[in-house]
């Protein structure tokens, strides 16, 4: 008999192609993933995965048992979300997910503490990260998360905000440079482009399209790092606006521009929506987040 728990380690290598990736997405060190695969193997009797120049390829048994893996996987998922409901506790541990950029308003605003005060037994972890992490798996039990959104029926949720952007550079670089007067401009200067888990938002796409022949000085692939590409002189690029008032170097040199506008939305499972300590996070995430994220503080 196997042990069920190695199926998510040969589900993630399937899913991820290589062992480092699989290792990443389950926060183990790769020869975790490794000893847990071959365990997996010894117990059923096969090979599932081979190695090849690159990364790893499901075998013939590999690739008939996934699906299966994939079922067992979504059984348990759906037993740990009705255990969930079943606890009535007002007490406990909530898992609060965002992007860096929200999350870092988040710390930075008091709603933590003004959480805690009002809620003593209920304890919000904030997990920051780029990846989506999946609330039908319990990774998390509440998103904010940006649209356009998945249309996922078993999420219930709200929208909480319609974040404002512009265009901007530093003082240093409009001092060399210039700034661009309309949007067709832009094409003219440096740009940081924004790549990776942020290429889809509206202010890249719509950076593309108006600066289609613009100098590329820096690619970036979170708000962050384009936030220290502008401020360093590189180029000008879009920014929540405010985020970016936040800092006197950055000058908006076009909008705020309705058509960047990046609309947020609160998630949490339908299943875990009523437990009552993720209820209590969820209502007051809808009260207060909205002056967290537009204006950073508390009201």
């Amino acid at each position: 008999m196997f042990d069920w728990d190695d199926l998510r380690y040969f589900l993630a290598l399937a899913r991820g192609g290589s062992i480092g990736i699989a290792a990443k997405a389950l926060g183990v060190n790769q020869s975790t993933v490794q000893r847990r695969l071959r365990a997996l193997e010894v117990a059923l009797n096969c090979s599932l995965a081979e190695r090849q120049a690159g990364g790893y390829r499901l075998t013939v048994h590999g690739q008939q048992l996934l699906a299966h893996a994939e079922q067992v996987e979504t059984t348990i998922d759906t037993l740990q979300r009705q255990s969930a409901t079943l606890d009535n506790r007002t007490a406990g541990l909530v898992k609060l997910t965002s992007h860096v950029t929200v999350g870092q308003r988040i710390m930075k605003s008091g709603f933590l503490d003004c959480f805690h005060s009002r809620h003593l037994g209920i304890t919000i972890e904030l997990i920051m990260e780029q990846r989506k992490l999946d609330l039908s798996k319990g990774e998390a039990d509440i998103a904010i998360r940006g649209g356009p959104l998945d249309d996922d029926p078993a999420l219930v949720g709200r929208k909480i905000a319609e974040v404002p952007w512009g265009i901007y550079a530093s003082h240093s670089f409009i001092d060399r440079h210039g700034r661009p007067a309309t949007p067709a401009d832009i094409d003219g200067f440096s740009i940081v482009e924004l790549v990776d888990e942020i290429e889809a938002l509206p202010a890249a796409r719509w950076m593309k399209l108006h600066a289609p022949a613009a100098r590329v000085a820096a690619r970036c692939s979170n708000i962050p790092s384009v936030h220290l590409a502008i401020k360093s002189g590189a180029g000008i690029a879009p920014l929540p606006a405010v985020f970016a008032a936040a800092d006197d170097a950055l000058v908006c040199v076009l909008g705020p521009l309705p058509e960047l506008n990046y609309p947020l939305f609160l998630l949490a499972h339908r299943d875990l929506r009523k437990v009552p300590r993720v209820n209590a996070v969820f209502e007051f995430c809808l009260s207060e987040l909205k002056s967290v994220l537009m204006r950073g503080e508390m009201k």
